[in-house]
């Protein structure tokens, strides 16, 4: 069994057993036939992944590490929030009829902002500072911009990012670290999708800044399973896990804006069948 598949059976669980229901409740999403989407959840569960040992891909089920990666590539290195950049489908339901999800995700780090260094947007900020000032602990960047949130689709729920540097004794080399902080997440439908998208954000930008990958730590506010996701959760975490994959990242890539999802590949990914037309609340 991978280390992946050990969480997420472990915090699907958790939240089944011990979770709160809020049906009844005041609640925002409704699934597409109109009916209020209940969910059980949990407060405050943190995953870590030590990115050394192994990467953190499901072999529950299948996580599509191309399509993934092209969603991060799309915000974190186009700085886009027009779905026709991009190649999933999974914010169609969200944008305007020009593909436009307003000031949301990648916007706001096309935004340059003043610093005593010059101008800097907040991906290039942070590759700067990795570059320059490793041991910083200001390294981070932040999507929930306020002033903004009344021209965004959907308010962000991976929002936060924060970068720390570390050493490794034995080799001498720098290790990144990354810390996600997600108000919410809809544990079937996203948790390895984000999950593997950081994990490969961090295998880049350690690469293009001459460092070793270290551990990535998954915070999430408010973790929950929709109501009509119970069965689909109680089955997928029945299934027998296989052995994790072997990462690859294209070494010949040394700017991060060079970065394509063909660059990333998972080696002997053997998974359990995939889950198909998953209702997604909105």
């Amino acid at each position: 069994m991978s280390y992946a598949d050990k969480v997420f059976i472990d915090m699907c669980k958790d939240i089944l057993e011990n979770g709160t229901s809020t049906e009844g409740e005041k609640v925002r999403p409704r699934w597409e036939d109109g009916t209020l989407a209940y969910t059980i959840k949990k407060f405050g569960v943190v995953n870590r992944y030590d990115l050394r040992k192994e990467f953190p891909a499901l072999t529950l089920r299948r996580t599509g590490i191309k399509s993934c990666v092209d969603e991060m590539l799309w915000i974190w290195q186009k700085h886009s929030n027009n779905v026709n950049e991009l190649s999933s489908h999974i914010w169609d339901a969200w944008a305007d009829e020009q593909g436009s999800i307003g000031k949301a995700y990648g916007y706001q780090f096309g935004v340059e902002h003043q610093y005593k260094e010059g101008m800097f947007n907040q991906v290039d900020r942070v590759i700067y500072d990795l570059k320059n000032n490793p041991y910083s602990r200001r390294i981070l960047t932040n999507l929930y911009v306020h002033q903004d949130l009344n021209e965004m689709a959907l308010y962000p729920c991976a929002y936060s990012m924060t970068f720390n540097v570390t050493k490794n004794n034995e080799t001498g080399k720098l290790v990144l670290n990354g810390i996600l902080n997600q108000r919410s997440q809809d544990i079937l439908a996203a948790n390895n999708w984000n999950v593997c998208q950081y994990a490969v954000l961090i295998h880049m930008l350690a690469q293009v800044c001459d460092m070793e990958v270290g551990e990535f730590v998954h915070v999430i506010a408010d973790a929950h399973i929709y109501d009509r996701h119970i069965p689909l959760i109680k089955e997928l975490i029945s299934r027998e896990p296989f052995p994790a994959p072997i990462f690859k990242l294209n070494p010949e890539v040394k700017d991060f804006y060079d970065f394509k999802p063909e660059d990333v590949e998972l080696i002997d990914y053997q998974t359990g069948p995939q889950i198909k037309n998953i209702p997604i609340a909105v």
